[in-house]
């Protein structure tokens, strides 16, 4: 049963840094600025953060503090992994928690855990599992935050009469008085934007939530959490799926599918055989090295066919998307478009933008389909997030169904 809990400490992974110099505080400080980060309007306020244990969620804790915000951590335990110290997966367990716990304590307040180990085995890593066991290539982040984290958090946050949720997401949010709705941006730190995960945020989450470091560079964030001693400044930031740890994605999914390894054949557009794969789960759409092939010219994964348990390798040209067909659609505004619009996409978490013509479908079945220029189209997969945006506004987006490629023979389309 899903409860909140006072945590228990327990040793952290995060070395704590020695105090801070004038200098960092000086530093610090100076950030501690609107335009850095957002009003100062929490007087009389509560605000619930999301604390992962990592230094952004630290000092987004920190930061509403500062804004006047009486601040509540909330810790969410996603997922225990085999080993006893939770060292292959520390940022999901008992260290990841400890961590956030320290940090509530040294800016002073107060930190809840929130056990929800079998929401995200059910909606994210049974689901990542069996998305890969049939070819697709899943977003694990997108759908942790889609049904665990801004579905759960925001409904714990209003049990506790809190005003708003704050995360450390790099994203920026604005209201335009014209219509009151809230519309969402790139973060100014290209290399940390997190938009791309978000867009299935509802106008109603949207303006309960906030986003700090939205408009701080990552440095800058090292620098308050250095500045106010914080205990995570320091720490090292995941690069791996959460949940899979120092393993490998395929290998996780092969320990609860060992069907998913069995061999089978390497083949062009055409069904010439061109080598043995050790099965489909080691591949990825768009994937040019590790294909195991040897050849003088460079090959990529084009299609993973299930069916006939064959890895389907060819020219990137032959694998961009000539359209793309969209289901679970959805727009940041709320609104169903009219009429078909320009876009800029992305199908890949800060993957290169393609322009696009995004072509509205039935709104009762959320689907839309997406063409591109002839030769402009990325290589893409069933399965990705397929995000709209305007410039740096995000405008919505779904999940991929269906690739059309330059390769395939005209007409046909993979699922």
């Amino acid at each position: 049963m899903t409860g909140i809990s006072f945590a228990p400490m327990h040793a952290t992974c995060a070395a704590a840094p020695g105090p801070p110099s004038a200098d960092d505080l000086a530093a610090a400080e100076a950030l501690l600025v609107e335009d850095k980060i957002g009003p100062r309007d929490g007087a009389g306020k509560t605000a619930v953060v999301a604390m992962s244990g990592g230094v952004d969620s630290a000092v987004t804790a920190l930061l509403m503090r500062e804004r006047g915000y009486r601040v509540v951590g909330m810790n969410l335990r996603l997922f225990s992994s085999d080993d006893e110290d939770h060292r292959a997966n520390p940022c999901c367990g008992i260290p990841a928690m400890d961590d956030a716990r320290a940090t509530c304590a040294t800016i002073g307040v107060p930190f809840y855990a929130v056990n929800m180990e079998v929401e995200f085995g059910e909606a994210v890593v049974q689901k990542f599992v069996d998305e890969y066991a049939i070819g697709r290539t899943p977003n694990p982040c997108l759908e942790c935050n889609r049904h665990v984290k801004f579905r759960h958090l925001v409904q714990r946050a209003k049990q506790l009469g809190a005003d708003c949720l704050a995360t450390g997401h790099y994203v920026r949010l604005e209201t335009r008085n014209a219509d009151g709705n809230v519309r969402m941006y790139r973060a100014l730190d290209s290399g940390k934007d997190q938009s791309y995960v978000l867009y299935t945020l509802s106008q109603e989450q949207l303006r309960f939530l906030q986003f700090p470091l939205g408009r701080l560079m990552k440095p800058e964030v090292r620098t308050l959490a250095r500045g106010y001693g914080l205990p995570v400044a320091d720490k090292a930031e995941s690069q791996e799926i959460c949940f899979v740890g120092n393993r490998s994605y395929a290998d996780f999914v092969a320990a609860r599918r060992p069907d998913v390894t069995v061999p089978g054949e390497i083949v062009s557009e055409s069904g010439e055989v061109l080598g043995q794969h050790k099965g489909l789960v080691n591949h990825t759409v768009g994937q040019r090295r590790g294909i195991g092939i040897a050849a003088t010219k460079p090959y990529f994964v084009l299609h993973l066919d299930t069916a006939a348990n064959r890895l389907v390798v060819g020219d990137r040209d032959e694998g961009r998307a000539v359209s793309i067909a969209v289901t679970d659609v959805s727009f940041t505004s709320g609104a169903w478009p009219d009429v078909s619009f320009a876009s800029e996409i992305a199908v890949r978490y800060r993957g290169q933008p393609a322009r696009a013509t995004v072509l509205p479908g039935s709104e009762a079945e959320r689907t839309v389909t997406v063409t591109f220029p002839s030769g402009s189209g990325p290589i893409a997969s069933p399965g990705q997030a397929i995000v709209f945006y305007d410039g740096n506004e995000v405008v919505g987006g779904g999940t991929i169904e269906r690739v059309s490629r330059q390769g395939q023979t005209a007409g046909l389309a993979e699922s």
